[in-house]
């Protein structure tokens, strides 16, 4: 038995949930992952995972041995880093993970140069409309739109984004401008699922009050939202980054402008424990200024 290998065999079980999700992600028959975490059970002459048939549980041995070999694994990674050079020359594979919406539209066309001026470092980027966890996913940076819960991670705070509510020219000669949140109800909607509902939010004579129009359209991304009130379906509500050319070119126009809520901070998190890799230290010091400043752009939008 490679032990390195059932361990890692181990980690992925735990991390995915179930065996045969573990067999999926490692690309491995579901009979060799069940062989491999039994081979370490054996050798170990203890249960560390409880089977049903719906998912797995560690047992208190489990639990331990899950967060030493997650330690062993780590050193092992440190260690080999050392080695190939990475704290002494910017090279390897950088894994970024940021939204599917802000990574296309703000962050990836940065990478391009980035790339070009780094030859031997890669860029793995992982678009997701949420916050995945850094050191379980083998992250090494993220950003991050919104308040940050409190953890042990480094943040840099690189600018704001904004809600702002829209509609297509088209649209507000033919049914109105609304003048104040309580108009919204009265208007047509493009809404996209559970995400938009909770930035209908306005701010009135110093309170927060939440109105939104009628979905016309409800989508499972902004882009469907956006492309429903470029077409004059209804209002809709983004990001200030996600309609920055359409308000720039006039397909859309801003309103209730006077209601905006506060903006929502923007950062740059990463694991500040232990040496850095180089490939982590020059990516961000080139990418920061890089992204407050298109940031600050967003500020001047019609």
């Amino acid at each position: 038995m490679d032990r390195l290998d059932a361990m890692q065999v181990l980690l992925a079980v735990v991390d995915a949930g179930s065996l045969s999700a573990a067999s999926r992600n490692l690309n491995i028959p579901l009979p060799n992952v069940s062989r491999r975490v039994a081979e370490l059970e054996q050798r170990l002459g203890t249960t560390l995972l409880i089977r049903t048939h719906r998912n797995i549980q560690l047992t208190d041995a489990g639990k331990d041995y899950v967060d030493g070999i997650r330690q062993l694994l780590d050193q092992i990674e440190h260690v080999e880093r050392r080695a190939s050079g990475e704290y002494t020359v910017p090279r390897g594979e950088l894994r970024l993970t940021t939204s599917i919406e802000f990574g296309r539209l703000i962050v990836l066309p940065l990478l391009m140069p980035f790339l070009e001026e780094y030859p031997d470092v890669t860029i793995d980027v992982v678009s997701v409309d949420g916050a995945l966890p850094l050191i379980e996913d083998h992250l090494d940076v993220a950003v991050r739109i919104g308040q940050l819960a409190d953890s042990s991670l480094v943040a840099v705070k690189i600018g704001e984004v904004r809600p702002l509510t829209c509609a297509s020219p088209a649209y507000l000669e033919r049914r109105g401008r609304p003048d104040r949140p309580a108009d919204l109800p009265l208007h047509d909607g493009a809404l996209f699922g559970k995400l938009n509902e909770g930035w209908w939010k306005y701010r009135l004579d110093g309170n927060i009050v939440e109105a939104k129009p009628q979905p016309r359209l409800r989508g499972n991304t902004a882009a469907a939202s956006i492309t429903a009130a470029l077409g004059g379906i209804g209002i809709t509500r983004a990001l200030d980054f996600q309609v920055a050319d359409h308000l720039r070119s006039g397909a859309l126009v801003r309103i209730l402008e006077a209601y905006e809520v506060d903006p929502f901070p923007v950062h740059l998190v990463y694991v500040g424990q232990g040496l850095i890799p180089l490939k982590l230290r020059v990516f961000l010091d080139w990418i920061t200024p890089r992204l407050r400043e298109r940031l600050k752009e967003l500020r001047d939008l019609p």
